[in-house]
């Protein structure tokens, strides 16, 4: 099974055994190394058989192509990763290449991981979604399944990322927030600048006008002052999408482009999430996007 950024070697488990039989010659240090070799051992799962919720550090490196076992740990313990959901990739009758596989695995792990992380601004920084999928030898004896993991490259963080029980005010919020800005980005034109794809930017724009207007329609149920403030803020937003998707020329585009992008900026956002309790830091990627 290869990962999105990672790979796993049974010669790890081997050098446990090692590191074990050493051990009973007596060396209080090498005793307690062997210890814990131990307790790693027992830990070790194939990756062929991670349940949504493992906590688990992998044996090689999060940034390795491929692996067979990872150490599987509680969550409050420090951990690099942890599974928060999967799926099987179904209607191919061939292996679909490695680069079919992670297209396949990019466009669905973000919506399988929001079953179990609902507001993505929770999860700690560094910590980004990755996920195993099958190699083709694999596929060969069946294996089918994505694992779709978020995971830290470099360093640990402790504790489970699973949302905990959301109340219909917060559910309605995250879900029209995280299609306005799925939208945006997955509408993102290649071309850098306008004039290179003017109507792949309106095409955008009309896009995120749609979003925002089903956003907008979700926050009508909410009565909380921030909550409205920002639904103001939002309306007005959504009208300068809307200018943008009609603009005649550039230049149009770009006066109304300016108003419709800055006014979506996540950190006005924050007010509002504070009052219906959610996370309330902006994810450092989006801090730079909307501060450049």
């Amino acid at each position: 099974m290869s990962f999105g950024a990672k790979p796993r070697s049974l010669r790890s488990i081997a050098a446990v055994v090692v590191l074990l039989a050493v051990g009973a010659t007596g060396c209080a240090d090498i005793v307690e190394e062997a210890k814990s070799g131990a307790k790693k051992a027992v830990r070790q799962r194939s990756v062929f058989s991670l349940d949504t919720g493992d906590c688990y550090n992998p044996n090689s490196g999060v940034t390795d192509t491929e692996e067979f076992s990872v150490e599987i740990v509680p969550c409050d313990e420090a951990h690099q990763g942890q599974v928060v959901g999967e799926f099987k990739i179904e209607g191919e009758s061939k292996y679909p290449g490695e680069d079919g596989a992670t297209q396949i695995a990019d466009e669905r792990c973000p919506a399988v991981a929001q079953k179990f992380i609902a507001d993505t601004w929770s999860v700690p920084e560094g910590v980004d979604l990755f996920y195993y999928f099958p190699t083709s030898e694999s596929w060969k004896t069946g294996d089918r399944a994505v694992s779709c993991t978020y995971a830290k490259d470099k360093g640990t963080f402790s504790g489970s990322l699973k949302s905990a029980d959301l109340n219909a005010d917060q559910l309605a919020y995250l879900k029209g927030a995280d299609a306005l800005y799925e939208t945006l980005w997955a509408n993102q034109p290649e071309a850098e600048s306008v004039e290179d794809d003017f109507d792949g930017y309106k095409k955008q724009a009309k896009a995120v006008g749609t979003a925002l207007d089903t956003h907008l329609a979700s926050l009508k149920g909410i009565q909380q002052p921030e909550t409205v403030k920002l639904r103001t803020q939002l309306e007005e937003a959504a009208e300068a999408w809307k200018k943008a998707a009609s603009a005649k020329d550039t230049d149009a585009f770009y006066v109304a482009y300016d108003l419709a992008f800055n006014g979506i900026d996540p950190t006005k956002t924050v007010p509002a999430r504070k009052e219906l309790k959610l996370a309330t830091t902006v994810p450092a990627d989006d801090a730079e996007v909307w501060a450049g």
